[in-house]
């Protein structure tokens, strides 16, 4: 088993509240993670911690074998879901200089993404909608060739149409012979068929893992099980 990621007994406090509790999980190389949960379950929390932008409270977060800290960025492609732009940059001069920022940043396939996402090159970020941000946001972190990419909710505030072709591009220029794939997200229809393994998440806690193989072998949608499994568990 090729680790990329690794938690050990990770616990997140702010203040008196609890984001992560006693989390022990690893993430294998090549494969696609799908982390689940209601709103404060933690699945944000998480990102972060592998991140590098925030510390555990106790316990240990490690990528390829190294602590966490300031430089895990550089392993790391981050889609966060809040917004990262200038209002006055046009969705050219963005690629431009998230390629100018990290030195994995392949131009070529930001620029094939953009093609294939319907962006604007000459838009102005303060006129896109919401939905093109979101799009945007996509682009520059798959076109980075870190071996951990990390989405927050990436299929937030677009369209049925568009959710298809954003889950088309993440399987068509996401490297699995190399790269690890952890998506945090409510869109659990859209996922299935694009994700390896499921964490279950709930008020910081991981309270399931499983294949989406062996979800598949009870008769059960990932939405089904998450309904299911949370009324096991929390009964």
């Amino acid at each position: 088993m090729d680790v990329s990621v690794k938690l050990e007994q990770v616990t997140k406090k702010y203040g008196k509240k609890c984001a992560i509790h006693s989390l022990s999980v690893d993430f294998e190389k090549g494969k696609v993670y799908g982390v689940l949960g209601t709103n404060g379950s933690g699945k944000s929390t998480l990102l972060k911690l592998i991140t590098g932008l925030v510390f555990p409270t106790t316990g240990e977060v490690r990528i390829l074998g190294e602590n966490t800290g300031r430089k895990s960025i550089s392993n790391v492609s981050y889609l966060t879901e809040l917004d990262m732009f200038y209002d006055n940059s046009s969705v050219e001069e963005v690629v431009k200089f998230m390629g100018s920022q990290f030195s994995d940043f392949d131009l070529s396939k930001a620029n094939l993404l953009v093609d294939e996402l319907s962006l604007d090159r000459k838009a102005i970020m303060k006129q896109l909608s919401k939905g093109n941000r979101g799009r945007l946001k996509l682009v520059v972190t798959l076109a980075r060739k870190s071996p951990i990419i990390l989405l927050d909710e990436p299929l937030s505030g677009l369209d049925p149409l568009v959710r298809e072709s954003v889950i088309t591009s993440l399987v068509k220029y996401v490297d699995f012979d190399h790269q690890t794939m952890i998506i945090a997200t409510h869109e659990l229809d859209e996922i299935e068929t694009l994700v390896d393994e499921v964490l279950l998440m709930n008020e910081g806690n991981l309270i399931e893992k499983a294949t989406v193989e062996s979800v598949q072998e009870l008769g059960l949608s990932l939405n089904q099980w998450v309904k299911q499994t949370i009324r096991g568990k929390l009964a």
